[in-house]
């Protein structure tokens, strides 16, 4: 199977490339069967709950990207084994032993996705790790394409209307966990590590500032570990890209919005101001 064409449609659909035409991606269409979570998919139509959308990952190009790129919207999508081993070995490898337990409590932090635990002997927690996935999220929705592929085996139109919100998943809603998070982590001295797709963090350093994310330091309390989709025996499946870290400085930076040398100028503001204004009929 030649590597599908990215265009606005989905990529992904319950966890099978567009192009599979195999009797298994036929049948988790039909059952609404998730093999990241080995369930039904957790992604439901908000007028029909028991209609799930199944769309892992779909087509876009952002402003930062040369190319249509699969950008992951279901934060299951990162249950890969990559993801656990690559952070086993950038973060856990003097452990001996590894247990993973899910949605654990930080009190007023809210839930952890996932925390790494080594025990002693004894049963007795002696060291963890907590981990959160981030998918990024829809504009409009891709539900039409998904109708379209169910009923025709294929998408029937080239683009369909939906966008990815970058700000309000990576600015809003992921940061502002960075923050609340990394701050009780930081208290206590360990490390966060929140899992993101490449583009992710390619959002990130071209909407704000950055300059203080480096290259994974042992020192750091948070931590982001980046993954890219890329084309592997008939199916898309997660790479290791990059792991990076900072501090609650550096989460104040991003959390600043840009640089200043890349504000606009009272100038520009201003022409905006008039063109909008003209366009909107009010001068």
């Amino acid at each position: 199977m030649d590597e599908p064409i990215i265009k606005k449609f989905p990529t992904e659909i319950f966890c099978h490339a567009y192009t599979d035409k195999s009797g298994e991606a036929k049948k988790a269409i039909e059952t609404q069967f998730c093999s990241f979570i080995n369930g039904i998919c957790t992604k439901p139509r908000k007028s029909e709950p028991h209609i799930k959308v199944g769309v892992c990952s779909l087509g876009y190009k952002g402003s930062f990207t040369d190319n249509y790129l699969p950008v992951i919207i279901c934060p299951h999508r990162f249950r890969e084994d990559i993801v656990f081993s690559s952070l086993k070995d950038k973060y856990l490898k003097q452990w001996d032993r590894i247990e993973w337990v899910s949605e654990v409590s930080i009190g007023v932090g809210g839930n952890v996705d996932y925390v790494a635990v080594r025990r002693n002997d004894k049963g007795d927690v002696i060291d963890f790790l907590c981990v959160e996935f981030q998918a990024g999220g829809t504009t409009g929705s891709p539900w039409q394409a998904v109708l379209d592929f169910k009923e025709h085996g294929q998408f029937m139109e080239p683009s369909y209307p939906y966008g990815i919100n970058w700000a309000n998943e990576f600015m809003k809603t992921m940061m502002q966990q960075v923050y609340k998070k990394g701050k009780i982590i930081d208290f206590w001295k360990h490390k966060i590590v929140f899992v993101i797709q490449d583009i992710a963090l390619d959002y990130l350093r071209h909407a704000v500032d950055t300059s203080d994310l480096r290259n994974a330091n042992e020192n750091d309390p948070i931590h982001f570990c980046t993954y890219k989709m890329v084309w592997s025996n008939d199916k898309w499946v997660l790479e290791f890209a990059e792991a990076v870290s900072t501090d609650l400085d550096g989460i104040n930076r991003i959390l600043g919005g840009a640089d200043s040398d890349r504000y606009p100028s009272v100038d520009d503001f201003i022409s905006n101001i008039m063109r909008k204004g003209q366009n909107d009929g009010v001068f």
